[in-house]
């Protein structure tokens, strides 16, 4: 039976902030929730999370509502969450006991992940020159980067069975980023329910297989990404020759978009204004370094849907 949103909505005085959402997932995977600064994602997080009071709408884990009684939640929020001041062990140990981890099974789950995200000498400061101990890592003396794994850590700690993820690669060089693709991809493959929101659109791509998008609190496109993609048609065109070819893809009425070199970005009608453009470019013993069609990006489908609902509004 999966995981629910029925009709979610939330007003601020007479502002709606998010206007009856609906979504759900009937087998383990990634749901995304993508929007505008502002659009509603957060909030619709909280509300799906209890940590703020819905106007109306339900929220349903395998039928009954949605909570820590019936569902094992991780949740790794956009804002820093940690205590600044606090040791970072003591923090962990913590937030697993309150997760009804044990201290034992809390410290092996520490030593895995401080080793998977790179973060064991923060967990365990390393003895200076004369043997002594380094005083223990807080919170505030971490990196944006490395506090965002070790709120990652706090998150997966009860090994969760709903994983909620708001913009979770936010702050992270490269390296770290790959880290937690890595972890990510880890927890899809345990079968395991994540919801995530994201600005980064070819990180949701490479994860998710359903997706909403929002604007202005409504939602704008919903359903599965490859249908939608596949709803598009193959309209985008990259080609890339050792000559001059433009006069060429003009007179085709081929639309360049753009252009490095004898490299075009192009839009097409259709499949079959592209084999036009290649039947004339083969006539004329044109060399072609690279003839691709494909489908739209998830980065246009939102520019696009999200461009459309500010030109209705």
């Amino acid at each position: 039976m999966g995981f629910v949103v029925e009709d979610l909505w939330k007003k601020y005085g007479e502002k709606t902030v998010v206007d009856h959402i609906s979504f759900k997932m009937d087998e383990p995977g990634v749901y995304a929730l993508l929007g505008t600064n502002g659009a509603g994602k957060t909030t619709s997080i909280r509300m799906i999370l209890g940590m703020l009071m819905k106007d109306g709408g339900k929220v349903l884990w395998n039928g009954a509502p949605l909570s820590l009684a019936n569902c094992n939640i991780g949740y790794l929020p956009e804002e820093r969450g940690l205590y600044p001041k606090n040791t970072l062990m003591d923090q962990l140990l913590y937030f697993a006991s309150l997760r009804g981890v044990s201290r034992s099974e809390a410290k092996k789950r520490i030593d895995y992940w401080g080793q998977r995200l790179e973060a064991t000498e923060y967990l365990y400061p390393p003895k200076g020159a004369r043997g002594k101990a380094a005083l223990p890592k807080k919170a505030d003396q971490l990196s944006k980067g490395n506090q965002q794994k070790i709120q990652l850590m706090l998150s997966l700690l009860s090994d969760p069975e709903l994983l909620i993820l708001d913009e979770p690669l936010s702050g992270l060089d490269p390296v770290n980023a790959d880290i937690f693709k890595s972890i990510i991809h880890e927890e899809i493959d345990k079968g395991k329910y994540l919801i995530m929101s994201s600005h980064q659109m070819a990180t949701i791509e490479e994860f998710c297989t359903d997706l909403t998008i929002l604007n202005r609190s409504k939602p704008v496109l919903q359903g599965n990404l490859a249908e939608i993609k596949k709803s598009y048609g193959r309209i985008n065109l990259f080609v890339k020759s050792e000559q001059e070819i433009r006069p060429i893809i003009e007179e085709s009425g081929v639309k360049i978009v753009s252009s490095v070199g004898f490299s075009y970005q192009c839009k097409v009608t259709g499949e079959a204004q592209a084999n036009e453009l290649l039947k004339k470019l083969v006539a004329q013993n044109i060399l072609l370094i690279a003839f691709e069609l494909r489908e739209p990006s998830l980065h246009e489908i939102f520019v696009e849907k999200v461009g459309e609902a500010h030109e209705e509004s």
